[in-house]
């Protein structure tokens, strides 16, 4: 694969397919690999780039561990390299994290972006920064397999298991996969250090920037942060997909293909406005003066 050149690492991506680029971003618990249902289909019509994250093999670590700004610009080192200006990011958990920061500081890069799974902490972010740092050191200690027991046993990863055992196998296979060492300055260096999203309001509020939010039902650490998205991202959609968690391009692909070629349709067409101002009233019954 090639390498992208970033400050302090070497990326590793791979570009597929001709046509509007777009760019994927993988989430914290998968590599570049999750996001193959999502090549296979939009690479007919799009340039399809993936890479995996610093510590995430064959891209490399950082000699200095990396915070949420840094994963974020990076996003923009692989463009370059694969010699694209401007793209759609679809981005997961972390990838979305990442694909929001990116948008916000660099909106002229970004033709539209898919946050999807975005926000899991937000809410309790003292006791997700605890827990995220345990896991850290376990993962240290104890190797990928503290990371794996972790991911199984969590609320919203059990829907994939019941709905696709094949695709959960090989979910679990890659996740086996991945480098402690890597996986583990992420946590502590940036999940356990990131803001939580209700800190970017304003930002978000001014941005103009085509948004897809898009959610599992029983996804439910996400659910919140996603309402709230759609409340202050003036040109967001929410799609809320039913009976699914976390992994939702894995758990529901087709559906989520689907969503995602229909936005970037109605971008493309312009058709992806602001949000009609009369849709903000607070009520929908007006009394009515005799």
């Amino acid at each position: 694969m090639p390498l992208a050149e970033a400050p302090g690492a070497r990326l590793s991506f791979e570009a597929t397919g001709t046509g509007t680029p777009i760019v994927f971003v993988h989430e914290t618990a998968a590599d570049q690999r999750s996001w193959e249902p999502q090549v296979r289909w939009f690479s007919r019509f799009h340039k399809c780039i993936t890479y995996n994250s610093r510590g995430y093999a064959p891209s490399e670590r950082s000699a200095e561990p990396a915070d949420f700004r840094t994963l974020a610009t990076d996003i923009g080192h692989v463009m370059d390299a694969a010699g694209v200006d401007q793209a759609f990011i679809v981005g997961l958990s972390m990838g979305a994290y990442f694909a929001m920061h990116f948008g916000l500081a660099h909106p002229e890069r970004v033709c539209g972006m898919v946050l999807a799974g975005l926000g899991t902490g937000s809410d309790d972010i003292t006791q997700f920064r605890t827990a995220t740092r345990a896991v850290a050191r376990a993962v240290r200690s104890q190797g990928i397999k503290a990371f794996v027991d972790q991911v199984v046993d969590s609320s919203h990863r059990v829907q994939l298991q019941n709905k696709d055992v094949r695709g959960w196998n090989e979910f679990l296979m890659h996740l086996s996969d991945l480098d402690p060492h890597g996986a583990a300055d992420l946590m502590e260096f940036c999940h356990a250090t990131r803001p939580p999203i209700y800190d970017f309001e304003a930002m978000l509020h001014g941005t103009k920037i085509p948004t897809l939010i898009a959610v599992g039902d029983e996804d439910t650490p996400c659910i919140p942060p996603a309402l709230f998205l759609k409340r202050t991202i003036p040109r967001s959609g929410l799609w809320i997909c039913p009976k699914t968690g976390h992994a939702i391009n894995l758990e529901e692909p087709g559906l989520f293909n689907r969503a995602v070629q229909d936005f970037i349709y109605a971008v493309q067409q312009g058709a992806w406005t602001d949000r009609d101002p009369r849709s903000l009233a607070k009520t929908v019954v007006r009394v009515m003066e005799r």
